[in-house]
């Protein structure tokens, strides 16, 4: 006796659209579809399709499996068992399990099947039943009026949680049905005593065609396409890579999403796990290797110079690569590169450089612009996601007294990785000053910049959004790349100081006491105020999804 097999019921006088088992849904047919799920798991001979219709009959047996046809079949109860019992009663002779596929859940693939079997034996179960769980309040119309059919009591929220059976897939142990009468096979699943039932979780794939609008659903989840961000966010680089891929990865519904941290990159996990997006960390293996395995359609790499060796696997893999900030030797491979940051490259089809291709994030579209002002009265100091040498601290110290002396407020904002917090905190209740205002990891970076007169930053991404908002500031790098970024300049609207660890104090004073003259930053905000990154983010996400329907020759 063989150990399985498996049973596709497809009954065209039960469809709910006309011919819908055989009409194509994202270019294959619900039966083709089907018969493909089932031959992942058993060889063609141990498929049983059964069917009132010729055409179907036509499509099993040019795909090599069998099938039972009776022109008059019609099933007119959702007991899938009782009626398929005489089908089922000739299996039983042969198999120990039959698995009965459902061709109008097209989601369900072998994978499903195959897991759903490795439980059902695990449990040493007598039936699996795929179910979805669902959170409602169940109400019962009496006399025109509402009544709560069930005792929520349980719920706090005054819901309960049911289990819904999704029709997509059963597994029967067949020694229940054999040497019974046909006519007992017609009760409930647990009917069948002795017998144990459990249930198999698809809530994700659990739809099941009744509508033109399921139709639809289906049709466009499985013409979705998998993304895969691949993203470092950690102290030494700071969060700016994995802020952006938020970002662009907030833009993309129409497509599977998932994040891929480098392994050093504790701080990005934490960060995009607030988001709810899938994230894999990067272990002992090679990068590669984690990002195949989630076999993408498409990998967004952003996290600095890639290598030959990284990108030529996944090219061999059948990815297609959008490279951010690469001038590494791998970016030659990569079918789409944005340097939006580096102004000195030339711009082609495959590369796209300089500020027209910064992405501004939606918070900042709606802000409020700043006016000039005649007299600067907030003075915003914000150096990136981690800080890690604490230059806040530093340009602090140097501007505060100045600031005291003026009546300028200070706004200080960390980000997330900032590891300093606790010792700005205690240098800030020493200093006494009440316009020192410390806020750390906002979510509002536009607020906060909202109604600065200057301000005082690295060079990442930062000066494009204060830029936006027509914020005159004081660059200082913090590192050799980072002072590449030539968006930093005063033809921007920025003063460009030099780098963090080669400038001295005094030359910070003195270029912040010049930037508080009304005329410089009156010239600096009219520079900045004829700059418009708005239109960016989509033309961005735009290359990225051509990029997905090109085809490759």
């Amino acid at each position: 006796m063989k150990e399985r097999c498996i049973v596709i019921p497809a009954i065209k006088k039960n469809a709910v659209i006309p011919d819908q088992l055989v009409k194509k849904l994202a270019g294959v047919t619900l039966m083709e579809r089907a018969i493909n799920t089932a031959r992942g798991v058993v060889p063609g001979k141990d498929i049983v399709v059964l069917t009132d219709s010729q055409e179907i009959s036509l499509i099993c047996e040019r795909a090599g499996v069998g099938f039972h046809r009776n022109k008059d079949l019609r099933f007119t109860s959702l007991n899938i068992v009782a009626e398929m019992r005489d089908l089922l009663g000739e299996l039983a002779a042969r198999y120990r399990h039959c698995i009965i596929l459902r061709a109008s859940c097209p989601l369900l693939t072998w994978v499903d099947v195959e897991d759903a079997w490795k439980k059902y034996l695990d449990a040493g179960a007598d039936s699996l039943v795929t179910v979805k769980s669902v959170r409602q309040r169940i109400w019962n119309v009496r006399g025109g009026n509402l009544e709560s059919l069930l005792d929520s009591a349980s719920g706090a929220d005054g819901e309960d949680c049911f289990l819904v059976e999704s029709r997509a897939l059963i597994i029967l142990r067949l020694a229940l049905l054999r040497d019974r009468e046909p006519a007992s096979f017609g009760g409930r699943l647990s009917g069948l005593s002795p017998s144990k039932v459990i249930p198999y979780f698809l809530n994700e794939r659990a739809i099941e065609i009744q509508s033109y609008q399921d139709w639809w659903i289906c049709e466009h989840l499985l013409r979705r396409r998998h993304v895969v961000f691949v993203v470092a966010g950690y102290p030494a680089i700071g969060m700016g890579h994995v802020f952006r891929a938020l970002m662009l990865a907030h833009e993309i519904t129409s497509h599977k999403i998932t994040f891929v941290c480098t392994r050093e990159s504790e701080l990005a996990v934490e960060s995009i796990a607030q988001k709810d997006y899938p994230i894999v960390r990067q272990g002992a293996e090679d990068l590669a290797d984690t990002v195949l395995a989630l076999r993408p359609d498409l990998v967004v790499n952003d996290f600095l110079n890639t290598d030959a060796p990284y990108m030529e696997r996944l090219r061999a893999g059948g990815a297609r690569c959008v490279n951010f900030e690469d001038e590494g030797p791998g970016a030659e491979l990569a079918q789409l590169v944005i340097n939006a940051l580096y102004e000195n490259g030339q711009s082609t089809e495959r590369l796209r450089c300089g500020p027209g291709y910064f992405c501004l994030r939606d918070e900042f579209v709606g802000a409020a612009r700043n006016e000039l002002r005649p007299q600067v009265k907030t003075v915003l100091i914000t150096f990136g996601g981690t800080d890690q040498r604490d230059c806040s601290r530093r340009v602090l110290e140097i501007i505060e007294p100045i600031c005291r002396a003026y009546g300028i407020a200070i706004r200080l904002v960390a980000g997330p990785g900032y590891a300093h917090k606790a010792a700005m905190e205690a240098h800030l209740r020493k200093l006494e000053n009440p316009l020192v205002e410390f806020t750390w990891a906002t979510n509002v970076m536009s607020r906060m910049m909202e109604g600065a007169d200057l301000a005082i930053c690295s060079a990442g991404r930062t000066v494009y959004e204060l830029a936006h908002m027509r914020v005159p500031g004081i660059v200082l790098a913090h590192h050799e790349r980072e002072a590449r970024h030539s968006f930093a300049r005063p033809r921007n609207g920025f003063a460009f100081a030099g780098l963090m660890d080669r400038i001295g104090d005094d030359k910070i004073r003195n270029v912040f006491l010049a930037m508080l003259k009304q005329n410089r930053r009156a010239r600096f905000w009219a520079r900045q105020n004829r700059l418009d990154f708005t239109a960016n983010k989509a033309r961005v996400v735009g290359l990225m999804l051509d990029l997905l329907d090109r085809d490759e020759t």
